[in-house]
């Protein structure tokens, strides 16, 4: 990436907004909850409360087909910034939880574009963006989020394991082996068409993965499923996420909790190495 006008320019972008408004319609939550299994969920009745991180269901951007690029994603530039380097991909987030959303509730998202910041990294050019996003439900606060992308260069062979230590299995935990059919799924749900996730040839030979990339944001969906299942009554006044390595669809990976002083849990994901590939915490509330 040429620097530093390249770099002057993109952060000509810090600043923008963009607003959707939503119903909060009852049928992506009990698809989730089909597709999770998950037994903390309600039933999909409107004035039910969203389980934390489900309000990713909706607010979806809607490209349209022509609009997309080669990886699935829409083409660059528009409300994020025209970043030079093709691959992307979800770095983590943190999140703030004041009230519920509700089925059957109008919500309003303003998302508003932070940070970009250019890296250099192990392999080659980095440039972080951080989006914040507000959710409000009739005039009232219900959460905000700080969404970190993360855009580098293509590799161009294969992916190595990430570079983290063996990590020990926490206090509670639970193993998972994502599927095609899992992935496919949320990725409808989310209507997230990049191809790493459903389209094996292009994910093994153009983007040198070793089988389908399970998506970041389901792997944090399934960090607090965790949570709620071990304790269900929990309520979360805050939750963070921060993803280090990729996990593949047929091999085992392990969910994993601590609880720990001052109503804190941590969080990570262990791959079938041992090597944690993400890491996350979540604040209850008192």
């Amino acid at each position: 990436m040429e620097q530093p006008g390249d770099l002057d320019r993109l952060r000509g972008w810090i600043g923008r907004c963009e607003q959707r408004e939503e119903l909060l319609a009852a049928f992506p939550t009990r698809a989730l909850k089909a597709t999770l299994e998950a037994p903390y969920a309600g039933d999909g009745e409107i004035g039910e409360s969203l389980p934390p991180l489900w309000h990713w269901l909706y607010f979806l951007p809607l490209a349209a087909q022509s609009s997309l690029a080669a990886d699935g994603h829409p083409h660059k530039g528009g409300f994020l910034p025209p970043v030079p380097l093709s691959k992307r991909m979800w770095a983590g987030g943190r999140f703030g939880f004041e009230s519920p959303l509700t089925i059957g509730a109008r919500a309003v998202r303003t998302s508003t574009v932070t940070r970009v910041e250019a890296h250099r990294g192990r392999s080659g050019d980095l440039v972080f963006v951080t989006v914040r996003h507000d959710i409000a439900s009739d005039g009232d606060a219900c959460l905000w989020e700080e969404h970190d992308i993360v855009y580098l260069a293509a590799t161009g062979g294969s992916v190595q394991a990430p570079a983290t230590d063996f990590v020990q299995l926490g206090a509670f935990n639970r193993e998972i082996v994502a599927d095609e059919v899992l992935l496919f799924r949320y990725s409808a749900l989310t209507f997230n068409g990049h191809r790493i996730h459903y389209d094996r040839r292009y994910a093994t030979e153009v983007e040198g993965y070793p089988g389908l990339v399970v998506h970041g944001p389901l792997m944090a969906t399934l960090l607090i499923d965790l949570l709620l299942r071990e304790r269900p009554s929990a309520t979360l006044a805050g939750f963070e996420f921060r993803a280090l390595g990729p996990v593949f669809d047929g091999r085992p990976f392990q969910l994993c909790g601590s609880f720990e002083r001052n109503s804190n849990v941590r969080l990570w994901v262990r791959d079938e190495h041992g090597h944690k590939t993400m890491a996350a915490s979540a604040r209850l509330a008192a």
